[in-house]
């Protein structure tokens, strides 16, 4: 089964969050978050701390952060910590960045193209940005066989054609097939014996896809596959950078 293509052009989580944020008032704006700006961090929300300082919710890369202005307009950038050393605003952080953040991302996955594999009512999702050819991504889809066996777990495989030159044509042969689920699969039980034959071309409505897919990885903050995406029992957003540890994996896939 594969998941219907979505319109090509997709809001960054970012995009969206400032967006929903709102402009801060140029008036009212430090000076000091412009320059901020200009070494690439984004400002999306101010919040209160009390005292002297100014505090704003913002992003560096993927990663949110605290800003905080001090009254001679000054900025210190990180976190904020009680008399025993806990962060104070990371609930702060959490509400107005990183959850958003998450929802878009999710959304934007949801929206994506992907291959199932698994049972359609499986209860926890697993997105994964997977390369044919990708040695950790076949790992990864073995390591994931006891969940998705039983029903608990479906992966959701973002196709990207990144590792060697034929796998644009290796990700065409399973995204242009019939059944891409069967083609997944097939791909996956002839790993070790070079995998699904490639297409003789890529289609272009399918580079496409595969252009969209890498952008999409990429600005989820992956560099390489898998990338791998999921929500924990408490709805928040967690991200792995290849194949994860095998003490990782309870926590990647849930309960057995």
């Amino acid at each position: 089964m594969i998941r219907p293509h979505a319109p090509s052009r997709f809001l960054f989580a970012l995009a969206a969050l400032l967006a929903a944020a709102g402009a801060l008032a140029a008036q009212d704006r430090p000076a000091v978050l412009k320059a901020l700006e200009a070494r690439g961090l984004r400002v999306v929300e101010e919040f209160k701390v009390g005292g002297d300082l100014r505090a704003f919710a913002g992003v560096a890369g993927d990663q949110p952060v605290a800003i905080y202005v001090t009254r001679d307009g000054n900025a210190i950038v990180g976190a904020r910590l009680d008399a025993e050393g806990k962060p104070l605003d990371d609930a702060k952080l959490e509400a107005l960045v990183s959850k958003p953040m998450g929802e878009q991302a999710w959304a934007q996955l949801e929206k994506s193209t992907w291959v199932l594999d698994g049972k359609k009512d499986a209860p926890r999702i697993i997105y994964t940005f997977s390369d044919a050819n990708c040695p950790y991504c076949h790992k990864f889809w073995e390591a994931a066989r006891p969940w998705v066996d039983s029903g608990k777990v479906q992966l959701r495989h973002v196709m990207v054609g990144v590792i060697r030159q034929n796998s644009p044509a290796k990700a065409a042969a399973i995204l242009g097939a019939a059944d891409p689920t069967a083609a997944l699969l097939e791909n996956e039980h002839k790993f070790n014996a070079g995998g699904i034959t490639p297409a003789k071309s890529v289609p272009e409505n399918i580079g496409k896809i595969l252009d969209d897919n890498q952008a999409l990885m990429v600005s989820l903050g992956f560099r390489g596959t898998p990338g791998i995406v999921v929500r924990d029992d408490a709805g928040a957003l967690k991200k792995y950078n290849g194949m994860p540890q095998a003490g990782k994996l309870a926590e990647v896939f849930g309960p057995r």
